[in-house]
């Protein structure tokens, strides 16, 4: 007889929620081989989530009342649709709590809020070798668009961006 996977529910984080976050924005950061690059900590965060003139938004997935899921999202902008759009700036559930339907709930989620909000988009990006992450994607409807290259200034090189 199989196990029934574990019953999730999604919410908007709250400021006790930033300890949480962080440890998994750190799990993330692992996983992507990127975790020299960070430095975000509860306390930076929070004005970023929760201040006057929030930056950001972030739902959690929870499994037995333990945060094991978070999406961190923003609103953009597109000129050619004139209209916002949601811009899923991370998307991480824990290792554990994957293939658990955790992934698709939180994307789901942020599909409905682009539709509430009349969003004409949701976008993210994926690492170009994350095959199972692309793979659940197209599966879950999204294009991926191979065309399209980010292009990031950052720390000291933003600093001499800024100058011209």
């Amino acid at each position: 007889m199989q196990t029934p996977a574990p019953t999730h529910t999604l919410r908007p984080a709250t400021p006790a929620d930033l300890p949480a976050i962080v440890a998994l924005i750190r799990e993330l950061a692992v996983f992507e081989k990127l975790e020299h690059l960070v430095v975000v900590t509860p306390e930076s965060l929070r004005p970023h989530l929760f201040g006057p003139r929030p930056a950001a938004e972030a739902v959690v997935g929870e499994v037995s009342g333990q945060v094991v899921a978070f999406a961190l999202f923003f609103t953009n902008f597109s000129t050619f649709l004139g209209k916002p759009g949601l811009y899923l700036e991370d998307l991480y559930v824990q290792p554990a709590f994957r293939g658990t339907g955790l992934g698709k709930a939180l994307l789901a989620h942020l599909g409905a809020l682009a539709v509430e909000r009349d969003c004409g988009r949701l976008e993210w990006s994926v690492l170009d070798w994350n095959a199972n992450a692309i793979r659940f994607y197209e599966r879950m409807g999204a294009t991926v668009l191979s065309d399209w290259q980010i292009c990031r200034v950052a720390g000291a090189a933003l600093q001499a961006f800024a100058k011209g």
